[in-house]
């Protein structure tokens, strides 16, 4: 059984406070239905612990699904894994760009917790996976419930179902990796926060904000990561949209 594992855009992001280290943000989320990664279970070949099959551009250790299978087994599931990947390796088809605002990290290990879940029956609510999640990554809990479309709130954790018809969107991804930690270091500098907007965009259609504001408006990470590479510039288009910290712009083609 192949799982399939969304990209994501952000309609909006609203930056709304600190946490510590994290930012708080008030944002859009849907799901990019036309472009997605694909996990499944083959016959294990190696005598690695976990065995990973993939393109992917980091060291295992840095990978969000390995992330997730620790997490997993910190749970308290350590036996019922370890009996899944003595036998089994994980394969993920690669489709959606690395470090382009997409969520594709993210929506991968929350396939896979999803996977390991009906596998080993753990019997896990998606609230429960949400959780687990949550300690991998900010995004993870908004895959996990698999909205097509959510209001996201806090630093990830609060995710609240919105009803509205799904956009259908085209992605453009630049070769440009941005770097998430500068865009949101450069924010700072300039910090203003506007959670009157962003309240009244978390009530608002997608189609109608896309409409109704700018690029800038709706994103304030664009200004900043405008700011931290020039190049981004280039791409940016009347009626297309920056996603999260980039470098990928979209545009609602419904």
């Amino acid at each position: 059984m192949r799982y399939r594992a969304y990209a994501k855009v952000n309609i909006f992001l609203k930056i709304v406070g600190t946490r510590g280290n994290y930012h708080e943000i008030i944002s859009r989320f849907i799901l990019v239905k036309n472009l997605f990664d694909e996990l499944y279970f083959t016959p294990k070949k190696s005598d690695e612990e976990f065995e990973l099959i993939g393109d992917f551009g980091c060291p295992l250790f840095q990978n969000t699904i390995y992330k997730a299978y620790e997490a997993l087994k910190q749970t308290g599931f350590k036996e019922q894994i370890s009996k899944i990947f003595q036998k089994k390796a994980l394969h993920v088809e690669k489709h959606i760009p690395s470090f382009a605002g997409l969520g594709g990290g993210s929506s991968d290990a929350a396939s896979f917790l999803h996977m390991v879940n009906d596998e080993a029956n753990l019997d896990l609510s998606d609230t429960e996976l949400a959780n687990i999640g949550l300690s991998v990554g900010a995004d993870v809990p908004f895959f996990v419930y698999n909205y097509e479309s959510a209001n996201v709130a806090g630093i990830g954790e609060i995710v609240e179902k919105f009803n509205e018809e799904a956009l259908h969107v085209e992605v453009v991804t630049p070769d440009i990796r941005c770097d998430t930690g500068a865009i949101y270091r450069a924010f700072r500098r300039e910090y203003k926060v506007d959670i009157k907007m962003a309240t009244k965009m978390s009530k608002t259609q997608s189609e109608e904000l896309l409409k109704t504001y700018t690029d800038s408006e709706l994103n304030d990470l664009l200004t900043p990561a405008l700011k931290t590479d020039k190049n981004l510039e280039c791409y940016r288009r009347e009626n297309w949209f920056f996603s999260g910290s980039g470098s990928s712009f979209f545009r609602n083609i419904k």
